[in-house]
């Protein structure tokens, strides 16, 4: 099912909604489950992208003032957009996405399994600026398995994009369900905004958590297990 809502901006920085920029300021939204992506937007190559996004950037660097002809600066145009396409924003191309293998649960485990602090890196979606913060996972077994480094793996995929953290926990849980057919997932984000903390209201000491619950981990006793395990 699709749930993402499309909102246009009119050119005097007003939404359809009525609202303008200056008045939605720092607020945390998300259009929907998906990731807002043009229907073209795998129509040119990566290199072709890089390309574009060097000669554009270099444009920014000029209008603030920067000497592109110094040393330091010359490359940084041509990094930033290997950077943007190769890795932080490599999430977006379903090309990048993991390959997951599913193994037969040959140990009957049938208690919950339990990925703490997997470390990601993402970028907040309204600035550009970094998300960092944990993930933990947690599945129950419906009769297959899946290797410990995919759960990373699967974090990694969704966060190498511009995010908003209620859909990064929300698109982990919907893959793992998919993946492992199962609709006992848990997943819990802590993490840290740079929109916050590094500009605006520059709150360093505020943390951001997000949570998924689902199937048998919907109830206050399962709630309370995997708590135990990841304050343990």
């Amino acid at each position: 099912m699709k749930l993402q809502t499309e909102t246009i901006t009119k050119p005097n920085g007003y939404n359809l909604n009525g609202f303008s920029i200056e008045d939605i300021g720092d607020d945390h939204l998300s259009t929907g489950l998906e990731t807002p992506m043009k229907k073209n937007a795998f129509d040119i190559s990566d290199s072709e992208k890089k390309e574009r996004i060097a000669h554009l950037f270099a444009e920014i660097m000029d209008v603030m003032g920067l000497d592109l002809s110094d040393d330091s600066l010359r490359g940084t145009p041509q990094r930033v957009a290997k950077m943007y396409i190769d890795e932080i924003f490599s999430g977006l191309d379903p090309k990048n996405k993991p390959k997951i293998a599913l193994f037969d649960n040959k140990y009957k485990y049938q208690q919950m399994l339990v990925e703490k602090n997997i470390t990601f890196y993402s970028n907040c979606e309204h600035h550009f600026v970094p998300i960092i913060g944990k993930a933990h996972l947690a599945y129950i077994s419906s009769g297959k398995v899946i290797g410990l480094s995919k759960l990373n793996r699967i974090v990694q995929y969704f966060a190498k994009r511009p995010q908003v953290q209620e859909r990064l926990t929300n698109q982990i849980a919907t893959e793992l369900k998919k993946v492992l057919e199962t609709e006992d997932i848990a997943v819990i984000i802590d993490a840290k905004h740079l929109c916050v903390s590094s500009r605006g209201i520059k709150d360093d000491t505020s943390a951001t958590v997000t949570c998924y619950y689902g199937g048998a981990f919907n109830t206050p006793e399962k709630i309370a297990e995997l708590q135990n395990y990841l304050n343990h």
